[in-house]
């Protein structure tokens, strides 16, 4: 599957998360394109199956395209969550999830879900090496607890 026709798929899945279907309008301002692509791209994605779309319509995702939008904004969200965790602004970071998501092996994005969801999740209080880590990256050394 191409790049792009996840792109659609994960932008489509966000749009209706709150409701059931999205217009051709929402889905070309979300990915920030004209109208016009986003009709070219559905039909292309209704032809393979993946979205429910009908001229002037509205479209739903099928349960293959639910599917892999789904995997996608979900390997996002941790890709993300695991480069701010590296100090990396949220805007960059975002940009950069967008880049990588379609890129990693699936077991590598697995490791990062596990990885990100261990850190939010299971210490209560950020571990001391995240807080030496953040240190490090704002100063450019070592605090001191480290060094020795």
């Amino acid at each position: 599957m191409m790049r792009r026709e996840e792109d659609y798929l994960e932008a489509i899945y966000m749009l209706t998360k709150e409701k059931s279907s999205a217009r051709t309008t929402e889905i070309a301002d979300y990915l920030n394109i004209k109208p016009a692509s986003a009709t070219e791209m559905l039909q292309k994605l209704s032809s393979k199956g993946l979205v429910n779309y009908k001229k002037y319509g509205r479209t739903t995702l099928t349960k293959k395209g639910y599917d892999i939008g789904k995997a996608v904004s979900e390997s996002h969200y941790a890709i993300m969550e695991l480069l701010k965790m590296l100090q990396i602004p949220e805007d960059i970071a975002n940009k950069d999830a967008c880049t990588m998501e379609h890129d990693l092996d699936p077991k590598t994005i697995e490791q990062i879900k596990k990885f990100v969801s261990f850190m939010k999740n299971c210490p209560k209080e950020m571990p001391l090496w995240m807080e030496h880590f953040k240190m490090y990256s704002e100063k450019g050394k070592f605090p001191q607890e480290c060094e020795g």
